[in-house]
């Protein structure tokens, strides 16, 4: 090793170091403090709205904080075009795969690239990623006590051909849009190291996350930061900047404050864009999709969520603008299917809803007749959990208010947002309120509404939080569906089922928003982005 890089990772050590103790002379005080800057190095430090993570294994991470950190260690065979999602392109595969016809079986054969490494670790110095380690990976991927997105794999079978050979066989036949998103950089797509797993466990992976992607995992503080340096060995050539911090700062008055101050140099804005002329002049806003989407959740197997005429009461009961009140115009805006027609195909929108009468349009007094209908002419209580993360606990807020105004008392049992997505998935509440973003309607639909994703009891238990079975046709033809025009058609059935039945109830979606200081530059344009935050690749750098 050349003394240039002795050096360089001798001052990441030393700044760690410092991480740590600063770290550890922090978990006394709720806001986390950052190390000053050390301007030997290049330091990006970024400020999340949350209160920890709750796991850095790709393949069971689905809050925000949790991918953020992931996008950055692990690679797929494909990518999302950095900052121009949903296109595609090569990743740790050579090129996009074309699929052919084999005894009636449709196969993807993928080629790797040679000569990438997974990062080093404690009994692990860098080996090359092969082939044995994609079938590990989607293997693991399907796997529902090893992935929340087993799901998305049913019918895949991965089969080595040599080192760097495997194909990728589907049973049925998939579309390439809905094929290329089950291997690219995104939850399951993710590849993990078959070495390091075996050898080590999966618990010790949870927070020990090794991949191949631009940065590799440091250390991590509970509650405070996570720490990552600069892969010098990534296929992609070494990245500009040496260091990554991201610190845990629940409170956006301590967040905005923070980057004020000059302690931070990325943050997630949320619903707080507003503040943004509070925050020096060279300071840049970025509001960008792809968004994630508000829907509501009924549990359809609780009393008295299994009686439709509560459910639509519920539905009646609802004023979508005061949900939206809350939030800023630029950002949110109402939707009317569970998928935005706006970024997926498939979605309906507000004229086709209205016109089939299942808009819902706000109206008490019927919400209250339905509910004496119903047998429940004095309302009814329950207990729900709610998240402390700001933006998702306004709608449970707003959602509380309204209902108490028909008779419908809920108590709330406010958690961290990592608890909340612990104990809604072992369906411990009976109305969810749930922001996301799927890369594709099939998936949208299969992971909330399939019955096979039902959470805990499910075949593949996922986020199917209504314990809903009335479009698994639906979606499966959809699926299977090679004409562009027909399964966006089999789509818009399934999203009309779904109002019908009033399963879930749509809110609204909203684009994400960071804030950054101005030399902070990503090293792409920023139009969309599937890993929820900007995006932070071997090329981002602070310009000096």
């Amino acid at each position: 090793m050349s003394p240039g890089i002795w050096l360089r990772l001798s001052l990441i050590s030393i700044l760690h170091l410092a991480v740590l103790l600063t770290a550890a002379s922090a978990q006394n005080r709720e806001v986390p403090s950052p190390p000053s800057q050390d301007y030997s190095l290049s330091e990006l430090r970024i400020g999340l709205n949350a209160t920890d993570v709750e796991t850095l294994d790709p393949h069971l991470a689905a809050a925000f904080n949790d991918r953020l950190v992931v996008d950055m260690v692990f690679n797929g065979l494909l990518r999302y075009e950095p900052g121009n999602a949903p296109r595609f392109e090569a990743d740790l595969a050579e090129m996009i795969p074309e699929p052919y016809l084999k005894g009636g079986r449709q196969v993807w054969p993928v080629r790797l690239k040679k000569g990438i490494t997974f990062h080093p670790t404690d009994g692990h110095e860098n080996y090359e990623l092969t082939a044995d380690d994609i079938v590990f990976s989607f293997r693991r991927a399907a796997d529902p006590d090893r992935s929340r997105y087993a799901g998305e794999y049913v019918g895949m079978t991965v089969e080595k051909v040599d080192r760097y050979s495997c194909n990728i066989i589907m049973e049925p036949p998939l579309s390439p849009v809905l094929f290329y998103s089950k291997i690219a950089d995104y939850a399951g797509g993710l590849i993990v190291p078959k070495k390091v797993l075996e050898e080590s466990g999966e618990e010790n992976f949870r927070r020990q996350p090794i991949g191949t992607g631009p940065f590799r995992f440091v250390a991590y503080q509970s509650k405070h930061s996570v720490s990552l340096a600069a892969n010098d060995r990534y296929f992609r050539g070494p990245p500009h900047l040496d260091v990554v911090n991201i610190f845990f700062y629940p409170d956006a008055t301590e967040r905005y404050r923070e980057f004020k101050r000059g302690n931070l140099d990325l943050i997630r804005g949320g619903d707080e864009v507003s503040r943004e002329k509070f925050l020096p002049k060279e300071t840049i806003v970025d509001v960008f999709g792809v968004p994630e989407v508000a829907i509501i959740y009924f549990n359809t197997m609780v009393k008295p969520l299994d009686d439709i005429r509560v459910r639509k009461a519920i539905a009646y009961a609802l004023d979508r603008e005061r949900f939206l009140a809350p939030f800023d115009s630029r950002t949110a805006t109402n939707v009317y299917s569970v998928v935005p027609e706006t970024y997926l195909p498939g979605g309906v929108n507000e004229e086709q809803v209205k016109s089939l009468g299942l808009d819902y349009a706000y109206n008490p007094d019927k919400a209250r007749a339905l509910l004496a209908e119903a047998g429940y002419p004095d309302g009814f209580s329950l207990e729900i959990i709610a998240t402390r993360l700001k933006h998702v606990q306004k709608n449970y807020l707003t959602l509380k208010e309204q209902l108490r105004e028909v008779g419908i008392h809920l108590k709330l049992h406010v958690v961290d947002h990592a608890t909340m997505h612990r104990l809604i998935r072992q369906d411990l509440s009976p109305i969810v309120i749930y922001e996301a973003w799927r890369p594709n309607t099939d998936v949208f639909l299969s992971r909330f509404f399939h019955s096979d994703s039902i959470v805990v009891t499910g075949k593949n238990p996922d986020t199917n939080f209504s314990h809903y079975q009335g479009i698994d046709d639906l979606i499966v033809r959809a699926r299977q569906e090679m004409d562009p025009e027909w399964q966006t058609k089999l789509w818009e059935y399934a999203q009309v089922k779904i109002l019908e039945d009033m399963v879930a109830y749509p809110l609204h979606y909203r684009k994400r928003v960071y804030i950054r200081r101005g030399d902070l530059d990503y090293g792409h344009l920023l139009h969309s982005s599937m890993a929820l935050y900007p995006q932070v690749t071997e090329k981002t750098r602070i310009l000096k």
